[in-house]
């Protein structure tokens, strides 16, 4: 019999480990802010004391080019809302409400990485303790219009998230390493 819940996690787990955590090593703050191209979406000071987030919940076509650091927030909040939403707020909003968004936004590449790392340890830690059961109940009302989704079928959109962006972070950084290097 295949532990699916095991397997989930594992997976998240060594590309983590094996994969996007190694490559934020020696991230900077130019780095972590580095717009390669005009007009790219990426964290920026909201004018208040804090950051912003570019974009959120907005949905344009084609979508804009994103920096380090919005893709780092990005993924972080993907797990941070999730794990606020199913495992550590007793209300009942759904996963699409703001009120799960984190109280503030890192600006800088330590914070951000750091960020990164709670976020990826409270979701892993949640989504390793679930049942067999839980993994095939659906979210329900607070999974929004995914209410009849299975929780197994949100942790594969996390999965899925997290690979996705963490190898386009890799790309970034080795695009931000070679980017004064002439044809030959």
């Amino acid at each position: 019999m295949v532990d699916y819940g095991a397997l989930l996690v594992s997976q998240l787990e060594f590309y983590w480990d094996a994969h996007l955590r190694p490559r934020l090593d020696g991230l900077t703050d130019e780095e972590y802010l580095w717009e390669p191209v005009p007009d790219c979406w990426t964290v920026r000071p909201d004018g208040r004391g804090g950051f912003a987030y570019d974009g959120y919940q907005q949905h344009p076509q084609p979508a804009p080019f994103t920096t380090l650091a919005w893709r780092i927030v990005h993924v972080a909040t993907a797990m941070s809302i999730r794990t606020s939403t199913f495992f550590t707020d007793s209300g009942d909003a759904d996963m699409f409400d703001l009120r799960h968004w984190p109280a503030s936004i890192p600006g800088n590449a330590a914070d951000g990485i750091a960020f990164l790392q709670t976020c990826y340890r409270d979701w892993h830690d949640h989504i390793a303790a679930l049942s067999p059961a839980e993994l095939e109940r659906p979210l329900g009302p607070k999974g929004g219009f995914f209410a009849k989704e299975p929780m197994a079928a949100l942790i594969v959109h996390i999965n899925r998230e997290v690979m996705h962006h963490g190898g386009e972070i890799g790309v970034l950084r080795d695009l931000y390493r070679h980017r004064h290097r002439q044809a030959a």
